[in-house]
């Protein structure tokens, strides 16, 4: 592997292996351990890099008492990281890192770092670092950190690194590991490079659950539903068994294309295997059911849980939420209080409710009573608030809530506000609305139009044909409208104003047929009750 491809260091890209690498190995003996204590924050790494500071210089070390050094180093890796760590630290000496000038002798009993090794880690990129000291043969890199490295990259989505790490891997003999491949599945995955996860699988000669749904759960994230169903029947046929992960990607898949039967499949499935009492693994579940239409089954599912937590309950008020039930939305949410503290996603999911519901003061009471649990509103929640006071006509209260925003408003709130005005006819309050959403989003075709509509309703034809000349000159044209229909498992798209496809004109001589049918049925039955009024008549001589 040609050195160059080594010495480039991508941008942010912490892992808790390299860190540890940076203070125990670079940093050490530069300060003092109790100063660095005060940088890392709080718990045992007080007392445990104490500790460090007793243990004498590694000059001091034979070469083969250096790994008691590193023993102690590695028991006081959870505490220092907050991380497990087994990373094998390479045996080398400390002048393997110091690479002092001739002209320079180094001292005897000091920690000396050297001025590139300085360099080196006060560089923002860490994950390269181990790397690049690799390449030196300055450390000796274990499987369990390299995979660490690829999962910062993934984090990251920093594609060249990741790359660079396999190269590495494939050179050190890596890459026939279980582990590295699953990690190199879902680097690629979470990078949005599925060919090449699903390459790395198949080349693969051993693979493992976390292998399987490594690539399941990238499939499921890209929204490709074909391969992730197909992968996971193969997987059901492998000696591999799926875990609580990989029902919980199943089901996030079922609840968001509505794949009812499957879902009921998998769940019986998942409570077969035992999997049922996992609580993330019903939070998906309540979540399916309620995307599906059977609210019903998601609540009997949630009230199942016996130690629902955050997401379980969120996911209720949301189901509430999406069926148009704001007072069960309300009662979920006085009831979790009871047992947990709700965060911004309740409040977001229950204030939605109360948009539609139109639930003016319970929508205000829950805005008050989420700033006073130290929740500081987001865009959404003005957002659901703007909408909530604007479709009950309350747009002077909305403007007021726009103006106190501790942040800039975005389009989406001028766009809920310039919609309402439309409605109950606030001109003055729609153009400002317009004006400011056009600022944001200056190629927004239909808020030209609308702008160009509220200027019209008051006379103001020069603003008028102003907007409409940036509306030529920019190009903007509104989308035109649309409708489809799906008739054998294939979906029809028509639009407006356009009879250029075939299906267009069948459908138009099909209409005009009932219509001459019924208006033709329409006659005989007003032809068929005259008569027989004429023959009631006669009958009862009326006539």
């Amino acid at each position: 592997m040609p050195n160059h491809l080594f010495s480039h260091f991508n941008n942010h890209a912490v892992i808790p292996a390299l860190a540890a690498i940076r203070l125990v190995v670079a940093h050490f003996g530069t300060y003092s351990a109790l100063d660095r204590s005060r940088k890392q924050g709080p718990g045992n790494i007080h007392n445990a890099l104490r500790v460090l500071d007793l243990v004498p210089t590694k000059y001091s070390y034979d070469e083969d008492e250096v790994p008691s050094h590193h023993r102690l180093i590695n028991d006081c890796m959870y505490d220092i990281l907050g991380v497990q760590s087994k990373q094998n630290v390479g045996q080398k000496r400390k002048e393997d890192f110091v690479k002092p000038s001739s002209n320079q002798s180094r001292p005897k009993g000091n920690n000396v770092v050297s001025s590139d090794i300085v360099e080196l880690v006060t560089k923002e990129d860490m994950l390269m670092q181990i790397v690049e000291l690799h390449r030196r043969g300055s450390i000796s890199s274990d499987a369990s950190i390299l995979a660490s490295a690829l999962s910062s990259c993934a984090d990251r989505k920093t594609l060249s690194g990741g790359a660079q790490l396999q190269a590495l891997l494939v050179k050190a003999g890596y890459d026939s590991s279980v582990l590295v491949g699953s990690s190199l599945i879902s680097f690629y995955s979470r990078c949005g490079q599925l060919e090449n996860a699903h390459r790395v699988f198949q080349g693969m000669t051993a693979k493992n659950t976390v292998s399987w749904t490594a690539l399941i759960s990238g499939y499921a994230q890209d929204n490709q539903v074909e391969p992730c169903l197909h992968l996971f029947a193969l997987m059901r046929q492998s000696v591999c068994k799926p875990n609580d992960v990989t029902f919980a990607t199943i089901f996030s898949v079922c609840t968001n294309h509505a794949f009812f039967a499957l879902g009921k499949s998998v769940q019986g499935l998942q409570m077969k295997m035992g999997f049922d009492s996992y609580v993330h693994v019903s939070n998906a579940l309540i979540s399916m059911y309620a995307k599906c239409g059977n609210i019903g089954e998601a609540r009997a599912i949630f009230e199942s849980i016996t130690c629902k937590d955050l997401v379980s309950w969120n996911s209720m008020i949301f189901g509430y939420s999406q069926h148009g039930l704001a007072e069960h939305c309300l009662d979920i949410l006085k009831e979790m209080e009871g047992h947990i503290m709700p965060d911004a996603i309740s409040f977001l999911g229950v204030l939605s409710s109360c948009r539609h519901a139109c639930f003016i003061t319970e929508g205000r009471r829950c805005f008050r009573e989420m700033i006073e649990h130290g929740i500081k509103p987001e865009l959404d929640h003005y957002s659901c608030m703007v909408d909530l006071l604007g479709r009950a006509g309350l747009l002077d209260e909305a403007w007021d809530l726009i103006q106190t925003m501790s942040m800039p408003p975005n389009g989406v709130i001028w766009g809920s506000l310039l919609a309402s005005c439309r409605v109950h006819g606030s001109v003055s309050i729609g153009i400002q609305a317009a004006e400011h959403r056009l600022k944001l989003e200056p190629g927004c075709a239909a808020t030209h139009v609308q702008l160009a509509n509220l200027y019209a309703s008051i006379g103001c034809w020069s603003d008028v044909a102003r907007v409409r000349k940036v509306m030529k000159e920019r190009g903007l044209k509104t989308n035109i409208g649309c409708s489809w229909i799906e008739v054998g498992n294939k979906v029809y798209t028509f639009t407006a104003e356009n009879r250029s496809k075939s299906q267009v004109n069948d459908v138009l001589e099909i209409l005009d047929c009932l219509q001459s049918h019924m208006d033709h049925k329409y006659d005989i039955l007003i032809d068929g009750l005259e008569d027989d009024s004429q023959h009631l008549k006669l009958s009862l001589n009326i006539v």
